[in-house]
């Protein structure tokens, strides 16, 4: 079995209670986190060491937060209580070492899935997409992290072109893995706009990103997460899954390789 998973945002609770109620076996299964494993949640440390304890298991995507943890564990921004603990283990490097290299991108075009944390650029095909994700994979596990993490984090700006040279290229790939949510009509992302899609938000010239009307087709169905006012949302493109559980929503399973299976909740117990 093949089951998809949103963001869990250090709710160890409720994911051991999905993972009970949908049977897996690390033996057996299969999972797929959409980012966002670690942050608010009070059992961020118990849900890193799970992951990476069955990772042979466990195909994951960087989140933001996830990104916020390795940033913080390099001083780059600062540490918050439900972070700390992992901060201060005894395993940080280990586990830090481990997380910053993990994929912005997971492709399996045998089940007709790819996942990201926030999703694809409606500017990209697949294949664009994956140099973009290879080009910003290496620069995470690299010795320069430090340094290439704080010139990527740097840009303040709430709306973000695609760039004309090497370093805005970069951030405009690092946005569309981590942040986006909402494009204008040229493509570009609106940053700052977190809520639920409206119609007073389509007057104004935002979109969903996979409702971008140009948007240049995936072969692949784009599993992700990122946008819990969104909630659970899927059409013939897309399966977004983040319903919200660090705010008192729910957290969500969905099994990929057999859809006849309905999706499978659980309440916010963190």
């Amino acid at each position: 079995m093949i089951w998809a998973i949103g963001d869990l945002q250090g709710c160890y609770n409720s994911f051991m209670q999905l993972l009970e109620k949908i049977d897996f076996d690390p033996s057996r299964d299969q999972l797929w986190l959409v980012g966002d494993l670690v942050n608010r949640g009070k059992g961020s440390l118990e849900v890193l060491e799970y992951v990476h304890k069955h990772q042979k298991s466990i195909k994951i995507v960087l989140g933001n937060h996830d990104i916020a943890l390795i940033s913080a564990y390099y001083g780059i921004k600062k540490s918050n209580p439900t972070i700390e603990s992992i901060l201060k283990s005894p395993r940080a490097k280990e586990l830090i070492d481990w997380l910053r290299c993990q994929p912005l991108l997971h492709i399996d075009s045998k089940l007709g899935y790819c996942m990201s944390h926030a999703g694809i650029s409606p500017l990209w095909d697949l294949k664009t997409a994956k140099e973009n994700a290879d080009k910003l994979e290496k620069k995470l596990a690299g010795d320069d992290v430090a340094v290439w993490l704080k010139k990527m984090l740097s840009n303040s700006a709430d709306r973000i072109n695609f760039g004309t040279t090497s370093q805005e290229e970069e951030i405009f790939a690092f946005s569309v893995f981590l942040r986006m949510r909402y494009c204008f009509d040229d493509g570009s992302m609106e940053i700052d706009q977190k809520g639920t899609p409206t119609q007073q938000l389509e007057n104004s010239g935002l979109k969903p990103w996979f409702l971008y009307s140009k948007r240049i087709p995936i072969e692949y169905k784009i599993v992700f997460g990122h946008w819990s006012t969104l909630g659970f949302y899927e059409d013939d493109n897309v399966l977004a899954i983040d319903t919200g559980c660090v705010w008192n929503g729910k957290l969500t399973a969905v099994r990929l390789d057999d859809r006849t299976i309905a999706p499978c909740f659980v309440e916010c117990n963190n």
